[in-house]
Order: C-alpha cells, then structure tokens, then sequence
C-alpha cells in the first residue's frame, strides 16, 4: 500500500471516528427520511511542527517558494508561488497549509479548479484535525470553497458529497444528510456517498440500511477497501459473526499491507470472543 492509501485509510478511520460523535437522534431512522487558515503565512507556519516531517527535497522547495511569496508584490506571479506550495504542503501531508496557500491563489486565478484545490485540501485538514474548534474551522472554510464552484457547476456531485460530510459535525448536520440523498438520487452509484450513507447507518444503529448502502458500494466498486471493511464491520454489529469473518478475511486477501492485516486481525479476535 502506498503512502498515500495509508492516509486515505486513516483519514477515513477517522472521518468514521468523527460521524460516531454525533448524537444518534441526528441520523436515526435514515430510511424514511424521503427521497483553515484566516490570518496570513504566519498562522500557517505555526502548525507545520505538529506534522510529520517531508522529504529533504519537498521541505526545501517550500523554504525556497516560501520566500518568493513573501517578497512578492505583483498579484498574479505570487499566485502561482501560492499554488505551487499549496502542491508542495500537500506532497508534505500538511493540508492545512497547502488550503491556505491554494485559497490564496483561488483569490487571483478564481476558477473552479482552484476553489476545488482549497476545498479540497480543507477537507482533508478537517478529517484529520481532533480538535474540535479545529474541525469546525476547517469545515467552514471547505464549505466557502465549495460553495462557490457549486454556483459555477451545480451537477459536480464529488463536491456536493464532501460539502454534504462537513456538515455532519455542525449543528446542522440534517443538512449534510439531505445533500447526501439528493447526491444518491441523482447518482445512485456514486461511491463516495454511498460509503459515507453506509457509516451514517452504522452509526444509527441501522445495520440492515449500512448493509445495504455498503452492498451496493462494494458492487460498484469490488476493489473499495474501505468499503469492503466497513460491511464486515456492519455485519459483525447486526451479529451476523459467519458473515462478518467471512467478510474480514476477504478484505485480508485484498490487501497485505501490515497496517490493514492488524486491523483486520483485531477485528477476527473481536469475533471470537
């Protein structure tokens, strides 16, 4: 598994870990419901400690580009120094400053690849992020990007999705929920929100429906590990033990990588007890 998958995966354990915080009476009953950084360079310098450290060869490349920006006073040029370390920050796993800098440059270049980028990036950050006060932040400022390539390109469902997650933590997260529903009616097999339906109804209780959204995902897409996961997961909750080992061990022969083998293996140890 690359470094990246390793990410992707954390991310979405956490991501689960975060939707498992909301109060059950928000998603209860899913079936009927009817068919960053705000202050400057300087802010986003002070959580590049918290991170892991990049290869020798990206960090000098930010410390070089860092410099350009700074000193730059013609708009357009240090918009392209900002998009360039937004890409550098994100090679570094620092998504939080690769936001900063990517919104920086969306203020100059103002397309929806741009505002997609930052989205993009703070939707990572908020994944990540424990903090609380940190998550709400991040999820305001993936929302603001979002918004504005939603008014340019109402039917691009894959930002409808992540917009719709970053809700699920606010104190509306219904509307995360409707937007969720309105991707699914549109797209019936989009992957992303039926995986994120799938853990909603997990963590609802309503193991027939996670069974179900998880079902069809893993149909669509027979290679989604995390996916495929998550309904041996919602197996195991139904009680279903046959079918959930049955369900851990084929995610076993799917990918060999030992982070994904303790997991799975943690999980077989849960069913034998």
């Amino acid at each position: 598994m690359t470094k990246t998958r390793i990410i992707l995966l954390v991310a979405s354990a956490l991501l689960i870990w975060l939707i498992f915080q909301l109060p059950k009476a928000v998603v209860e009953n899913e079936a009927s419901m009817g068919a960053a950084e705000t202050s400057g360079s300087d802010t986003v310098a002070s959580h590049i400690a918290s991170h892991s450290k990049a290869p020798e060869a990206v960090e000098a490349r930010i410390r070089e580009f860092r410099v350009q920006f700074a000193r730059g006073t013609e708009k357009e040029k240090n918009a392209i120094f900002a998009d360039s370390l937004a890409s550098l920050y994100k090679k570094a796993n620092r998504y939080d400053s690769a936001a900063w800098f990517a919104e920086e440059a969306s203020k100059v270049f103002k397309t929806t690849d741009n505002w997609t980028k930052a989205g993009d990036n703070y939707y990572q950050a908020y994944t990540l992020a424990l903090d609380q006060t940190r998550q709400g932040l991040m999820a305001t400022k993936a929302q603001e990007m979002y918004s504005k390539v939603l008014e340019v390109e109402p039917g691009n469902l894959e930002v409808k999705t992540k917009m719709a997650m970053t809700y699920l933590t606010s104190p509306n997260p219904m509307q995360g929920i409707t937007m969720l529903r309105e991707v699914l009616a549109k797209d019936p097999k989009n992957e992303l929100a039926l995986f994120n339906m799938g853990m909603l109804s997990i963590q609802s209780g309503q193991h027939d429906r996670a069974i179900e959204r998880l079902t069809e995902l893993v149909r669509v897409n027979p290679n989604h590990i995390q996916g495929q996961l998550l309904l041996g997961i919602a197996w195991m909750n139904k009680g279903e033990k046959g079918l959930a080992r049955e369900q851990f061990e084929k995610v076993k022969k799917m990918d060999n990588d030992p982070a994904v083998q303790a997991t799975i293996d943690s999980y077989l140890k849960d069913l034998n007890k």
